[in-house]
């Protein structure tokens, strides 16, 4: 497998898993009594955070693993 596809592979797995993270969250208020435009801001904020933390993580590897 080439260098491009593994990253454009694992790109995508993280987008859909920070997807469903989102969804669940989403959900998760949405049981707690939340309204529909607060359980979306929190699963536009867990979306959101999940990128981040993925972003910081590989900085990380890298900068460990180089």
């Amino acid at each position: 497998m080439s260098g491009l596809a593994a990253i454009l592979l694992t790109a995508a797995l993280v987008t859909v898993l920070a997807l469903l993270i989102a969804v669940g969250a989403g959900k998760l208020a949405r049981l707690d009594g939340a309204t529909y435009p607060a359980a979306l801001m929190r699963a536009a904020a867990t979306f959101a955070a999940v990128l981040t933390l993925a972003s910081a993580l590989t900085g990380a590897l890298t900068q460990v693993l180089s």
